[in-house]
């Protein structure tokens, strides 16, 4: 250890010739973080004397040292090896000699420095393609998993405390009011604005309520109640399964014949399916307030003849298909979010993972649920 209050003397060393030997002498402090002698020093000078055959050192004026020194040492005695110069280490700490030898034992790769891993592009696209392919198969093996667990709940048998579901209701619902209310509202204003500065050219500035009502039911308002969940609730549920994983709490469950699908993962996601159509009926009304808040500042419209309007304009259709959609996205949110805790890794860093793959799984999947919805309305003529 250092002396307090004194500043080491920097590493340095000391060569002696001899008429055979070398004497290296090792002087000051040792430390990477400090300016240290490379090894070319006594290489350089035992490649310039063709004489010297003997390698020593003396460190009886070294003071401190960490692993610098130790490849100082290292790199010198691979020089002799291959040389067939003898060494004496003697005059080395004996914990020193030790470190050195441990790192001896077991010698480096050859050309592993230099190596650089390089995949070739069509092994990358493989790779991500077997990926993806894994990723399919195991939403599809915990999805079937998941049709059995409501399947033993149908029947009455599924094992699970109601407080986890009332707090997952909580959790899922009224927490995630606050949020849905800003963001719907500011949609709503954002529909109306931009619907208000086309329709001003053509005198319809009315029709501002029929854009917002029927976009809000029937796509926005469950659009975006479902991005808001992915990352909110998708992201929680991926980070509590997976810390629930990494602390073998999972494991511990099965190990007393308790099913993780009933226990933990039936709760959220009954939770996220009831409170879906709830916070996307929430936020289709807030929306419409957005919209109406427009119109009535900067348009004009008085509110009797905008809620009129919107009244007129709006049927059971859009406003159960929005519903509809929220439920969906419901269940696929929690399911993304159950299934990334429960492939987490056994490390703290793999929690973080977790929950950033359950977002942008999340997120995936209902953008392509939502293709396939107008797809699907379209055909059906709804």
């Amino acid at each position: 250890m250092e002396a307090t209050g004194n500043t080491p003397e920097q590493g340095k060393v000391i060569l002696q010739r001899g008429d055979a030997t070398l004497v290296v002498q090792l002087a000051g402090a040792w430390h990477l973080q400090q300016d240290i002698p490379p090894a070319s020093l006594v290489i350089g000078e035992l490649e310039a004397s063709a004489a010297a055959k003997r390698l020593t050192y003396d460190a009886s004026r070294l003071t401190n040292w960490d692993s610098g020194l130790i490849s100082f040492i290292v790199q010198t005695s691979a020089f002799c090896r291959g040389h067939g110069i003898d060494q004496d280490r003697a005059g080395l700490p004996e914990g020193l000699r030790r470190l050195v030898e441990l790192a001896e034992a077991v010698p480096e790769k050859k050309g592993a420095r230099s190596q650089t891993a390089k995949v070739p592009f069509f092994a990358r696209v493989g790779n991500a393609s077997i990926g993806y392919g894994t990723s399919v198969g195991e939403f599809m093996d915990f999805l079937g998993q998941m049709a059995i667990t409501l399947l033993n709940f149908a029947r009455g048998k599924a094992r699970f405390r109601r407080i986890d579901f009332l707090e997952a209701i909580q959790e899922c619902g009224a927490n995630a009011v606050g949020i849905v209310t800003l963001i719907s509202f500011l949609v709503g204003v954002i529909l109306a604005f931009m619907g208000a500065v086309q329709l001003q050219q053509f005198g319809a500035a009315i029709y501002v309520a029929d854009l917002v009502g029927i976009g809000m039911t029937r796509e926005m308002g469950a659009m975006m109640t479902a991005i808001i969940m992915s990352g909110r609730t998708g992201a929680a549920f991926a980070a509590k399964l997976g810390t629930m994983k990494v602390t073998q709490e999972v494991d511990a469950f099965t190990t007393m014949g308790i099913s993780p699908m009933e226990f933990l993962v039936l709760p959220r996601f009954l939770a996220l399916l009831m409170m879906m159509p709830l916070l996307c009926l929430y936020a289709d009304l807030v929306g419409i307030l957005g919209g109406a808040f427009v119109g009535i500042v900067m348009l004009g419209l008085s509110p009797i003849s905008y809620f009129r309007e919107t009244f007129s304009t709006l049927t059971l259709i859009d406003l159960f298909g929005g519903v509809f959609k929220a439920t969906v996205y419901g269940g696929l949110i929690a399911l993304a979010g159950c299934l990334r805790g429960f492939k987490c890794g056994n490390s703290s860093s793999a929690v973080g993972d977790a929950a950033t793959q359950a977002v942008v799984m999340s997120i995936v999947m209902v953008v392509v649920a939502c293709g396939l919805f107008a797809v699907i309305f379209n055909v059906l003529g709804i």
